[in-house]
């Protein structure tokens, strides 16, 4: 068993939770589902909501965050955001210790070290995160991009775990039936990162330690694995990859991924 392990309790329009564990403290990354629920998906994959130290928030939309301020006040642990994510969930959220992130300032919650970078997303102040363990486990988780910006592919660089967004495919987008103006809110620079986009800037950030990769938020209607393995599978194997290529599902939670240091990454299988 890895020191550090990384949970999909679910991936999608319809919510978003990621849970990283550390010898016995785990920190949730978004929480798109309400409290109840993420505690339920939590105890499932055999995880104990008693052990959480705090949780982490891209940004303010109900997907990835309806469930935070009241999980956070049920369980007395800080919310760490960027202060337009704050104050966004401050005007209908539960009141709840709030620790601010950004990349020029480190917050550390138990053994998790997050930082934070802005990203194109039409939030209030949407961030990427980037959590970092004893040891060298890295993991960035970079979703409702727009459009990756160099600051952001800068935030990703040297992580052994990425979480990126692949969230359509650009031909089932447009036959899809949504409506031109929701289709153009997709694909625009304060939207979402088509498999192409996800393929391009995984070949730009990838190094010899990235060892997992998890492809998150895929639109059940605009996308497929197969859509998204086609694409991006390639474009990293082209550069070299060596590690675990995972999908996540909406409907989790789904089996817990070892997260090793760079010298104990486990080949592609």
């Amino acid at each position: 068993m890895a020191d550090a392990e990384l949970f999909v309790l679910g991936s999608g329009s319809k919510g978003n939770a990621f849970v990283l564990t550390y010898r016995g403290a785990t920190l949730l990354l978004d929480v798109g589902f309400s409290a109840r629920e993420v505690e339920r998906r939590m105890e499932l994959a055999g995880l104990d909501p008693s052990s959480l130290v705090g949780l982490a928030l891209t940004h303010e939309h109900g997907d990835h965050a309806s469930g935070a301020t009241r999980l956070a006040r049920r369980h007395e642990i800080p919310l760490l955001a960027s202060f337009g994510t704050w104050h966004a969930l401050a005007k209908g959220g539960e009141p709840c210790a709030f620790l601010p992130i950004g990349s020029a300032k480190q917050v550390e919650v138990g053994p998790f070290a997050v930082r934070a970078s802005p990203t194109s997303h039409d939030a209030a102040e949407p961030v990427a995160l980037g959590v970092t363990l004893p040891g060298g486990v890295s993991i960035g988780v970079a979703y409702d991009l727009g459009r990756p910006t160099q600051s952001v592919r800068w935030f990703l660089r040297d992580r052994t775990c990425l979480v990126l967004e692949a969230n359509h495919d650009e031909v089932l987008l447009r036959s899809s039936g949504y409506p031109p103006v929701v289709q153009q809110r997709i694909a625009g620079s304060g939207g979402h990162l088509s498999n192409l986009d996800a393929a391009r800037l995984l070949e730009d950030v990838h190094h010899e330690a990235l060892a997992t990769v998890v492809l998150a938020h895929m639109s059940l209607r605009c996308n497929t694995v197969e859509a998204a393995r086609n694409v991006i599978l390639p474009a990293l194997l082209a550069r070299g990859f060596q590690g675990g290529l995972i999908f996540a599902e909406q409907n989790g939670p789904m089996a817990a991924i070892p997260l090793h240091p760079p010298h104990q990454a486990t080949l592609f299988g």
